[in-house]
This record gives C-alpha cells, structure tokens and sequence, in this order.
C-alpha cells in the first residue's frame, strides 16, 4: 500500500502527531463522514497529546524523582496526619504558581519523600521544571562544585527550576560550608520559585540544625514565610509491606 503524501509532509514537518492521527483516521471507514474541520481538530488535539507527553517525559528524567509516585495513588487511610483536602489542593499546582513552598516534616518511614516526588511528578504533568535532590547528597556536590569551577552554575541551575525538592534534611548540624550553600539557594529562590523540604525533624528544631543564630534566622525566614506545612506523626508505613519470602536453600 502506498504512503499517502500527505502522511509523508507531515512526518517531514515534524509532526508525527497528526501524521499518527491521520493514519487512523484514514483506517477507520466511519471517519470519512466527519467534516474536514472536525477531521482538523482530532488531528491537532493529536499532536498537543503527544508534545505534552513529550514534555512531560523530559521533565520528569530532568526531575530524576527517587520514587515514582503519583499523586492518584496517594493513601488517604493510613494513620500519618496527613491532610486530604490540603494535599489535593496542593495537588493543583497553585502552590507553584504563587510561589509558595511547603514543608514536610515527620518520623522515618511515613511516607514524606513519597508524597513530595507525587507532588513533583504532578508539577512535571502540569509542564513545570523540577529537581529533586537529597539533601545529603547535594551538600557534598556544592562542596565539590566549590572546588572545581561549578559552584555558581551549580547555583544558578538550583535557583531557575520552578520546584525544588530538598529530601531528607537533617539532623545533622550543617558545616559553616553548609549553612551558606543552604542560604543561598534560599535567598536565590525566596518569593521567585517554590521549594519542597523534607525532614525527620520538626520545624522549631531547624534553628538548632542550621547552628549559626545570624545565618538561621535569614534561612528560616524565608524558608518557613509563605509555606504551607504537613506535619506528619505515626508509625513506618513500611512495617506493613509484605516481606519477600526467600526460596529453601536446595
């Protein structure tokens, strides 16, 4: 069978989406009584599907997410404190877009890293640029980035994402190092973009973390001004997985 010439124009415009749609619509007999408008319109709607699927793609292997979660998936019924109705609203991304930032606090094993990823992943569905990073991890980069060249680029890449992930902060007290990386980004992101923090630690004891009073009133005011906060209490979720049972030893 030939390839319609008009399949071939639109694979060489790069439209792969319409050509997609238009090969379909071309295998399905019912189609050619649709008007050439509404033919147009599944076409294009084709096309918008799958370059925001695309974009999503690439946000979410930008965002390189430690868990993939969603927020459809979220459990509601597992005793943690966790809020529903601010938890979906959160869910809408508004946060996002005011600029906002939310602080997610509570022991091990309750499930804070998992609800911040679905919150980033649904940030990424919704077309916005994330980064998650370890807290941990991503001292130990800026250290090296210091040393080598990238500290400020390090920097100015942390400052432009829309939502920024900060996973797993304390309890460690931060290093004089340490307490400035942290107000930096800050300080860079304060009132422009929105951050996401997680910590084992309660809010009223990140003063004592960041060690330095001058340095931890200036991080704190701008982390905990004009942030949501889910403070979440109970035992490790991952008590209730199922363990793997092992095979008898032959």
């Amino acid at each position: 069978m030939l390839t319609h010439p008009t399949l071939d124009l639109l694979n060489e415009l790069g439209l792969t989406g319409m050509a997609r749609g238009f090969a379909d619509l071309e295998a399905q007999p019912e189609a050619r009584a649709l008007e050439h408008g509404e033919w147009l319109a599944l076409l294009l709607e084709r096309e918008a599907t799958q370059r925001r699927q695309k974009r999503f793609e690439a946000r979410a292997r930008a965002a390189r997410l430690r868990h993939d979660a969603q927020v459809e998936d979220t459990d509601f019924r597992a005793v943690r404190g966790l809020d529903r109705g601010l938890f979906l609203q959160l869910a809408g991304c508004d946060f996002i877009r005011q600029r906002q930032g939310l602080l997610l606090t509570g022991p091990a094993g309750v499930g804070k890293s998992w609800l911040a990823c679905a919150l980033g992943q649904k940030a990424c569905r919704e077309d916005f640029s994330v980064a998650y990073h370890r807290a941990p991890r991503l001292f130990a980069t800026l250290g090296l980035a210091r040393g080598d060249g990238r500290y400020a680029r390090l920097l100015k890449s942390l400052e432009r994402v829309d939502l920024l992930i900060l996973d797993d902060w304390g309890p460690e007290t931060l290093t004089d190092d340490q307490r400035r990386d942290l107000l930096e980004i800050v300080e860079d992101r304060y009132e422009r973009r929105s951050t996401i923090v997680t910590s084992q630690v309660p809010v009223d004891r990140w003063y004592d973390i960041i060690g330095n009073p001058t340095i931890a009133d200036a991080i704190l005011d701008r982390l905990v001004h004009n942030a949501y906060r889910i403070e979440l209490s109970g035992e490790s979720l991952r008590k209730r997985a199922p363990r793997p049972t092992t095979a008898a030893a032959s």
